[in-house]
């Protein structure tokens, strides 16, 4: 008699597999007395055997799917910042050769906070109609094609500003599909992480960036940095069709990568529908709540630290502590490096806090509060004539902006806490005013370094005065306790 191998591992996956998708597919090959391959068939007498060779390919698909889930979502916020911190090494050797101020070189780098601004609140009502996943391919697309066409336009600078508005548009839709996949997908216990590690492909976007742009400048020119990195947001569309036709049949009762029947309705509806849908989101019950106030002025305090030595680090760097371009480069991979690990530590730290039995809301504003206070107190010590060497200044730079990594845990994980329905629309509305800083920090900064020549006054001391005004706002307000924000009659 035939005898047919089976793996033992597979079979308590395979039979939940088949009570959501249907049984699995099995191909049996005959394996005869010489070891070679015969015909494939069940039930013939003989001295042959036959081996199940089960279809592991590709090699996720037993993966959970919210482990698919996150893992590509982080990978699309790699080359998110990547596309993002490519024009702040970039945009040094742009200068020289186009003859760039410092103002114009800010409102270059500011262009891109432009479409970002624009593209938060159509993102995450766009999210909550058709889904997180939809949203956050396209705006891979979009802004991958942005980015390999910046060399092309880098001499015609409406076409430039243009193709950095295209780029900040399309990055600027992921975090509310990013936040809407979550909230739709991951339980509470497990969203601090779910949501650092997803947020966290930012600063390993960042270091991977700052790492590759000097070498690929020096060796192949400042255009190289728009087309590979370009390319590899291409590829990762590419991908992504992959990793969706794998997913589970709509019998499968998944919430990762498919929407409820009110999503799936909205979909197939006409456009005076969906516009319904968008006057159906309780517009006004958002602002009418203290928490929501307080999110939005956090968001735009931390983001205006963030985004604004983001693009100015390394020319200051280069031009205040006399580093090379490369050195520059390096030395700003060091805080989002140190940020990685950050953030792993702040995830298992507020998780395991509520796990504990800690209120989250008390969770929430620890880390928050860390996240401001702490580059706050290192701006103020880099700004101020302490007689500090050069790499002294660096180090406390990048312990500084690498705890403010703990917003991850903190702000960022609010809007999922108070309203997993509305997260996408609430980090929506939040990032909307968290792009500010982008478009008007970023350039102040640049015209206030062609008039004052300070680092203290340009970069430093805006940053400082909204870390300390947010931490005070956060705490006096914030809340992360569920909210009702459907409209009342």
């Amino acid at each position: 008699m035939d005898r047919i191998l089976t793996n033992p591992l597979s079979s308590l996956i395979d039979r939940e597999r088949e009570k959501a998708v249907g049984p699995k597919r099995v191909v049996k090959a005959r394996v005869n007395e010489k070891g070679s391959l015969g015909e494939v068939g069940r039930g013939d007498e003989g001295g042959d055997e036959e081996v199940d060779f089960d279809r592991n390919w590709p090699p996720w698909e037993k993966l959970p799917q919210r482990y698919k889930l996150i893992g590509t979502t982080s990978l699309a916020f790699v080359v998110c910042n990547m596309d993002k911190v490519n024009l702040s090494v970039a945009i040094i050797p742009m200068s020289h050769q186009y003859g760039w101020n410092a103002s114009t070189a800010g409102l270059v780098q500011s262009s891109f906070f432009w479409g970002y601004a624009l593209s938060q609140l159509p993102g995450g009502w766009l999210a909550k109609v058709f889904g997180g996943s939809k949203v956050l391919e396209v705006g891979v697309l979009i802004w991958s094609l942005a980015t390999a066409i910046v060399p092309v336009l880098a001499g015609f600078m409406p076409g430039l500003v243009f193709s950095r508005i295209l780029v900040g548009i399309g990055e600027g839709v992921s975090p509310s599909a990013a936040t809407d996949m979550i909230a739709r997908s991951i339980p509470i216990e497990e969203r601090s992480r779910a949501v650092s590690f997803v947020f966290g492909g930012l600063s390993v976007g960042s270091v991977l960036g700052l790492l590759l742009a000097p070498s690929l400048i020096e060796h192949y020119g400042w255009e190289s940095v728009f087309y590979i990195f370009g390319s590899l947001g291409i590829a990762w569309y590419s991908g992504f069709q992959i990793i969706k036709e794998d997913r589970p049949s709509s019998k499968a009762v998944d919430l990762s990568w498919q929407l409820n029947d009110h999503m799936n309705e909205l979909q197939s509806s006409s456009i005076k529908e969906l516009t319904g849908s968008l006057r159906d989101v309780p517009w006004k019950e958002f602002f009418k709540s203290k928490a929501v106030w307080a999110m939005i002025y956090a968001h735009f305090c931390g983001s205006w630290g963030h985004y604004t030595c983001l693009s100015w680090l390394p020319t200051y760097f280069s031009e205040e502590l006399n580093l090379d371009l490369t050195e520059a480069a390096w030395v700003s991979i060091l805080p989002p490096l140190a940020a990685i690990f950050v953030t792993s530590f702040a995830s298992q730290f507020a998780d395991s806090l509520i796990a504990k039995g800690v209120e989250t809301t008390v969770v929430r504003k620890i880390c928050q509060s860390i996240s401001f206070m702490s580059p706050a107190t290192c701006m103020i010590l880099s700004s101020v004539d302490l007689g500090l060497s050069p790499w002294e200044v660096v180090a406390i730079l990048t312990g500084g902006l690498a705890l403010s990594s703990f917003s991850l845990s903190g702000l960022y994980c609010t809007h999922q806490d108070m309203s997993p329905e509305y997260a996408s629309v609430l980090l929506g509305i939040t990032n909307t005013i968290g792009a500010i800083p982008g478009i008007v920090g970023v350039a102040l900064t640049g015209y206030l370094l062609d008039s004052t020549h300070s680092w203290g006054i340009s970069l430093f001391a805006p940053s400082v005065f909204f870390y300390l005004t947010g931490t005070v706002t956060w705490l006096t307000f914030a809340s992360s306790k569920p909210q009702n924000f459907s409209k009342r009659d």
